[in-house]
């Protein structure tokens, strides 16, 4: 696979002093929405997989530059195209004080293969996990892969006897609001220990002094607190009652970065923002139209793209902090290309309707929106700007907002007709969305279109995606997955809106690393 190319401010770096003499501290951190579940198999969401990166880990892990490296496994090798072998680190033990085997790797990788896992965009590589040895493992694929490594980084590690001891051999199912033991407890090997989740409250996180490895900074605790509301998350980064915030509200970014006391850093990230659409439904949820669902038709769906005016959203509500995209995938992951992401119509109020009376429906018809209102830079107030321009052209749109961990599992269900979400590329590789937001779903809940909430099929590009996912050919691969991006932008199966650009703002003394995936990382980060 090439190289992910990165656009300037891509990965901002601040100025990162390493630990040395400095003195241990507490990382005290806010964001807007919350960790959704501590089992690392449960939910792909990244504020939970941001915390869970710090408890759990994987065979491989990204450095600073994603490139991949070596973290439970020291070493890899291809024995054939299709058989990965893994050496393991020895002498690496779990919170609980016992040591990482092989069996530990088996289990947990056929755990996140096995619904209701909902991570299982990470191992769809793999087709059997074997024990050569107690420190030997090989990952046999389903075919050759050109990003296994990739999709391996975030495919984490628990230890089996822990898991058969409190009832934790599957993954909770988080989307029928299962509860489990791995829930609400974790034992991993990485460089934290979960001491106390507290939903929608407060997680309190403690330095594990028997990690493998040695932490470039000098953080030994980290609370990290939710706050929903924009003003009172402002307010604790400027009184000093958190250290960081990793979403400050967008209007008040201004005045946060002239205080003296506070910096910010900011990048792009590999997210891209969206309106997916019920495309499967033969009747439309909660409309006014009966026996028959508009957005199954192109030119309904066309209509909506140009009735949205993108231009004004980042202008007036994202304030410069998205880039207006026309793809699915954000210019740091391999794939992108300017001319995909170029925007597939203009905004253009009076084509939008005459779309929707050849159509046949001159008057419009009811829809309702839904959004999560605590998970994007100004996710909710992206969705109002939404809802009255589709109104202006008769499509008469209720908003239907909710906190991310109500929105997840809502979508998740099928049970919306449009929504708002944002998909980053944790492999930095096309095939991740490709997979997730536009493979026809696997009715058997493997990774094919796990978050494909709308329910798009395209045979086609089935075959693409498939063909994508073995092709070993760099300059091949590529072309098809601009055939596959393309076919959808031009059958408006989604409505891509921006790439986001996050920005971070932290007290004086504290010094970190941005990152293009959102996920700070407190053992590069440093607090004077």
């Amino acid at each position: 696979m090439a190289r992910p190319l990165f656009v300037r401010g891509a990965v901002a770096l601040a100025a990162l002093t390493l630990a040395g003499a400095a003195q241990a501290a507490a990382l005290r951190i806010a964001g807007a929405n919350d960790i959704l579940t501590f089992d690392p198999h449960a939910q792909n969401h990244q504020t939970t997989l941001a915390y869970q990166q710090m408890v759990y880990e994987s065979l491989v892990r990204y450095t600073e530059k994603y490139e991949v490296e070596p973290s439970l496994a020291t070493k890899w090798t291809f024995v054939t195209p299709t058989q990965l072998r893994f050496e393991l680190r020895k002498g690496v033990k779990f919170h609980d004080g016992a040591p990482l085997t092989a069996d530990d790797v088996v289990f947990s990788l056929n755990r996140a293969m096995t619904p209701p896992s909902n991570m299982t965009a990470y191992v769809q590589s793999v087709k059997e996990v074997k024990k050569v040895d107690d420190h030997t493992v090989d990952v046999i694929l389903k075919a050759p892969s050109p990003v296994v490594l990739r999709e391996l980084t975030d495919a984490r590690i628990m230890n089996k006897a822990w898991a058969e001891k409190n009832n934790a051999t599957k993954a909770q199912d988080y989307k029928a609001k299962e509860e489990n033991f791995a829930a609400r407890n974790a034992n991993g090997t990485g460089p934290f220990i979960l001491e106390a989740w507290q939903p929608d409250t407060k997680t309190t996180l403690k330095k594990n002094d028997a990690w493998w490895d040695k932490p470039k900074g000098n953080v030994d605790s980290i609370v990290f607190t939710p706050i929903k509301a924009a003003a009172t998350r402002s307010a604790a980064l400027i009184s000093g009652q958190v250290d960081m915030v990793v979403d400050p509200p967008v209007q008040d970014l201004e005045r946060i970065k002239r205080d003296p006391n506070i910096s910010v850093i900011e990048g792009a990230e590999n997210r891209t923002i969206f309106i997916g659409f019920d495309q499967f439904r033969d009747e439309l949820l909660g409309s006014n139209v009966k026996g028959k669902n508009p957005l199954k038709d192109k030119r309904v769906r066309q209509a909506l793209y140009q009735a949205v005016d993108i231009a004004a959203i980042e202008r007036n509500v994202m304030r410069g902090l998205g880039k207006p995209t026309g793809t699915m995938i954000a210019p740091m992951v391999n794939g992108w290309t300017k001319e995909l992401a170029t925007r597939a119509a203009k905004f253009d109020v009076a084509a939008a309707k005459k779309l929707l009376a050849d159509a046949g429906y001159p008057d419009g018809f009811e829809l309702t929106l839904d959004c999560p209102n605590d998970r994007y830079l100004n996710d909710e107030a992206i969705c109002q700007a939404i809802t009255s321009m589709w109104t202006k052209i008769g499509v008469k749109t209720k908003l239907q907002s909710n906190p991310m961990a109500i929105h997840s599992a809502k979508i998740q269900r099928f049970e919306v007709s449009a929504y708002l979400l944002g998909w980053g590329v944790a492999t930095f590789d096309a095939l991740y969305s490709l997979d997730s937001l536009i493979s026809t779903v696997d009715t058997k809940g493997g990774a094919a279109g796990n978050f494909n909430c709308g329910r798009m099929s395209d045979p086609k590009v089935d075959g693409l995606i498939q063909q994508i996912k073995s092709e070993m050919e760099a300059k091949k691969r590529t072309e098809e997955i601009h055939q596959a991006l393309q076919i959808v932008k031009d059958n408006y199966n989604y409505l891509p809106l921006h790439d986001q650009i996050r920005p971070w703002a932290m007290r004086k003394g504290v010094t970190t690393v941005h990152r293009a995936d959102d996920r700070p990382m407190a053992i590069w980060t440093t607090v004077k």
